[in-house]
């Protein structure tokens, strides 16, 4: 089969899963709640298309062209995807405005795929009350995972806890005698990875010789990486989001300190991290992924990624293919896709919740193999594996077995 023949069928077969095409669902009576009708399905969502978090828009943009081909292609079970999205700048207040509007103005189904730990905790409190489901919420805080609390609100990326774990893990076996300097963004985000770490680390904790939090309003870490260095740490974990993960990985190199370097999942990106800091310095980086790296060349006859490809090629050419937050909102546009799907002509709340809370072992052709989206009645964490990968050369290389991150009491 050529390769133009390949990209033509693994497109057929993205369309598919969420189209109207394909096996349908047994459809009983019709039942609306606001947000829904014969013809349309209302989703809302918010994320930093500025500020300093902008680098995370991509994910918004890459679902609203994503919806926008599924809309070309008939839609979901017949019924066009409108897509609201908003600017909350990363700002919890701003998320809280942009939120009511959405629910009260706008009406909504569903918020979908709001992003950023802070703008999600300041409006979850308020979309459980409305019984507005806020689903596959783009953090790995733990708090999305407690549907006895919070029934409304489902995650979707793998916890933070449970990666900084892995990283411990890892670090305890191959220099369990190391020195680790830490540094973490001042919020949920960099805390919950900080607690994950001390987990991991369990009686050896000891071993951070520094916790140095950081702003967002900050305008830069150097001081930050320099005290590091000065402590004598050998290994660095860099829990930022990517403009500061870039600047971190930058002034290490500046400073010639050589520590074993570790940095979060969420700024892995080629385009926003690795580029700005510098192939060169972020040689030998370690870091954990759940999805297919799209600019890894041993993936360019996958058919998932070439579905991946085309549809980018043909709704949102001027997307960087390195930019990994592009990934992201592609994943969760699946998985949610695929959801709706489900929900046939029962489009109400309630059965939002128990088909978003019904996935076990969903297969996405993006994520790395071994890796599928199950959630339950009781487990609202889509996604709770991960492999590690080390940057050298140019690209990604991942290294060892998929891994969980569960923490044993």
């Amino acid at each position: 089969m050529s390769k133009m023949r390949s990209h033509a069928v693994a497109f057929a077969l993205l369309v598919s899963l969420a189209g109207p095409c394909g096996i349908q669902p047994v459809f009983a009576e019709k039942k609306y709640d606001v947000g829904a009708s014969d013809t349309e399905i209302k989703l809302g969502n918010i994320v930093p298309y500025s500020g300093p978090a902008s680098a995370f828009g991509s994910v918004g943009k890459v679902q609203a062209a994503f919806f926008r081909m599924i809309n070309e292609h008939g839609g979901i079970n017949g019924r066009k995807i409108s897509y609201i999205s908003y600017d909350d700048a990363y700002s919890p207040p701003k998320a809280v405005e942009q939120a009511r509007k959405l629910v009260e103005s706008d009406e909504v189904l569903a918020m979908f795929a709001v992003l950023g730990t802070a703008s999600n905790s300041a409006i979850q409190k308020y979309l459980n009350a409305k019984k507005v489901p806020q689903l596959f919420v783009v953090s790995g805080a733990t708090r999305w995972d407690d549907p006895k609390n919070f029934h409304w609100t489902i995650g979707y990326l793998p916890s933070y806890q449970a990666e900084a774990r892995i990283y411990a893990k890892y670090i305890l076996k191959e220099r369990p005698g190391g020195k680790i300097a830490v540094l973490y963004q001042n919020d949920d985000l960099g805390k919950d990875y900080l607690k994950g770490l001390r987990e991991g680390l369990g009686d050896k904790a000891s071993m951070i010789v520094i916790e140095e939090p950081y702003e967002i309003t900050q305008p830069t870490v150097d001081s930050s990486i320099a005290k590091m260095k000065s402590l004598g740490a050998d290994i660095f974990l860099n829990f930022s989001t990517p403009k500061f993960a870039a600047q971190a990985i930058k002034k290490v190199a500046e400073l010639n300190w050589k520590p074993l370097q570790f940095v979060s999942n969420v700024s892995i990106s080629m385009a926003n991290v690795i580029r700005p800091a510098g192939l060169e310095n972020a040689q030998g980086v370690i870091s954990a992924a759940y999805v297919k790296d799209p600019t890894e060349p041993k993936w360019d006859n996958d058919p998932g990624m070439m579905a991946y490809h085309q549809f980018l090629a043909k709704y949102l050419p001027e997307m960087n293919r390195a930019d990994s937050s592009a990934m992201t909102g592609y994943n969760i546009a699946l998985t949610m896709a695929e959801v709706l799907r489900r929900c046939g002509d029962n489009l109400t709340r309630d059965n939002l919740m128990r088909q978003a809370a019904g996935l076990k072992n969903f297969e996405q052709g993006s994520l790395l193999p071994g890796i599928t989206v199950n959630t339950g009645p009781d487990d609202y964490a889509p996604i709770e594996q991960l492999q590690l990968m080390r940057f050298e050369g140019e690209h990604w290389n991942l290294f060892g077995e998929v891994l969980s991150g569960e923490f044993q009491r």
